[in-house]
């Protein structure tokens, strides 16, 4: 469906302690599933990441990488971006996609066109979709159109 081998799925945002762990902001839907990923990234490779702390109902979990011993080689971390395969994926149901999917799909609303998929958004009351030219719109209740990729907001 597409044509992206990568998942963003986390993102190194700070040093945890003096021992080189790490805090991971988490792009999943459930920050536990992070224990079964083989996260990669260009500073590091599948394996060399493990979870320390996994705290259900949050969005950030603390890690350790191999060879990171400190707290100033954790530093150097900060900012990297983390990454699964895309077919590390289990495969999904009728009217089930990843949002890695919807990515540049027109979006339209009362038949208007808004702009495309950029990105998306949680700050906390659902997802929302950032639109290539900045504008955002809930994709709650929104309908999807994975042939002709389009999306309908409500």
């Amino acid at each position: 469906m597409t044509e992206n081998k990568q998942i963003l799925v986390g993102k190194i945002v700070a040093p945890q302690g003096i021992q080189g762990e790490v805090r991971v902001q988490s792009f999943a839907e459930n920050t536990t599933d992070f224990k079964k990923l083989n996260i990669h990234s260009a500073k590091f490779n599948d394996g060399d990441f493990q979870f320390v702390r996994v705290v259900p109902n949050s969005n950030v979990i603390i890690a350790k990488i191999r060879g990171i011993n400190d707290r100033n080689a954790a530093e150097l971390l900060r900012g990297t971006e983390l990454f699964i395969n895309r077919d590390a994926l289990p495969n999904l149901g009728d009217n089930e996609y990843y949002q890695a999917d919807l990515i540049g799909f027109a979006v339209f609303r009362d038949g208007k066109k808004l702009g495309n998929v950029d990105c998306f958004q949680n700050f906390g009351a659902g997802d929302i979709i950032e639109l290539d030219n900045g504008e955002m719109v809930s994709f709650g209740g929104a309908d999807v159109d994975i042939t002709n990729k389009t999306i309908t907001a409500r």
